[in-house]
């Protein structure tokens, strides 16, 4: 995995965030304090690797209405190009995002437009030899996205890198469609607790590695065979937001090998960005390369 660019198949919505002090029992209330809420989802994975240096792309839809125009804003800010135009109709969709006082994340997602691609949206992604391309195991639930994403990413030709992260709707993908996508795949990333819902699933492709976090306490990398190529365990912070963290990690991860890092190096990297970004409240809290920088050199 030593990508020239990040090519993101799939969802960037707008994440709405509010703190609040317990999540509410069942038919009860909650007052709760607003958090900074605007583009999430694929759109942390994406911010994260372009303000560390790798050229990233979105190859998602994106909508006509205001939450659509919210996530194109923060792409051109965050210097990620777009592949596809603004969608015929409909907007982008979003997740209600609810953080308690530990930093433990409680999300409902309403999906839009982003998650309705066809064959024509596919058609016009063309990802170049070299290319990490990644796909979430949320696009490979979702009822249009899944099937017609399994077959695409089953079809993928040698050269693109394929990247897969099943996350925590990982048990709700249909087991050959994840098992197609994980054939084609040239990296899996997970936690350890996806990692127990898909049943300890690993990269078996020649060439391919698992990433498997395990919240504070270590990461790894594994070849095809299971051997560790690179473990480390994080920097202990306070936690105040545990929302996208494992997406800054990857994105961090990718840039630390775009940058030409072997894998030891660049998990410690990976594993600092996700450390800092779990720090702060908030959507998109992948750090610039002097904070990083900063923090690996503490």
């Amino acid at each position: 995995m030593t990508p020239n660019r990040l090519v993101l198949v799939g969802s960037v919505l707008v994440d709405l965030v509010s703190r609040l002090p317990a999540l509410p029992v069942r038919g009860g209330d909650v007052v709760a304090e607003p958090g900074p809420s605007g583009a999430g989802g694929g759109f942390t994975v994406l911010s994260a690797a372009a303000r560390l240096g790798l050229p990233a792309v979105y190859a998602g839809a994106h909508g006509t209405g205001l939450l659509g125009s919210a996530v194109r804003a923060a792409l051109a800010a965050a210097g990620v190009e777009l592949a596809l135009p603004i969608a015929a109709a409909g907007d982008t969709g979003y997740c209600v995002v609810l953080v308690e006082p530990d930093g433990e994340r409680t999300f409902v997602t309403v999906p839009g437009v982003e998650a309705a691609l066809d064959d024509a949206d596919l058609a016009a992604v063309d990802p170049r030899p070299g290319d990490a391309v990644y796909v979430s195991g949320y696009d490979l639930a979702y009822e249009v996205n899944g099937p017609l994403l399994g077959r695409w990413c089953a079809r993928l030709p040698d050269g693109p890198q394929l990247v897969l992260d099943p996350g925590p709707l990982v048990a709700d993908i249909p087991a050959g469609r994840l098992r197609g996508v994980l054939d084609r795949a040239d990296m899996l990333t997970l936690n350890a607790r996806e990692d127990a819902l898909a049943g300890s699933v690993r990269a078996t492709r020649p060439g391919a590695v698992t990433v498997l976090r395990d919240g504070p306490r270590t990461a790894r990398v594994l070849d095809e065979y299971g051997r560790v190529l690179a473990e480390d365990v994080p920097p202990l912070v306070d936690v105040v937001d545990t929302t996208g963290a494992g997406d800054v990690h990857t994105g961090a991860l990718l840039a630390a090998r775009h940058a030409g890092l072997g894998w030891p190096e660049a998990l410690r990297q990976a594993d600092a960005a996700g450390a800092l970004s779990v720090t702060r409240l908030g959507p998109g809290r992948g750090p610039t390369r002097a904070r990083l920088a900063a923090a690996t050199q503490a």
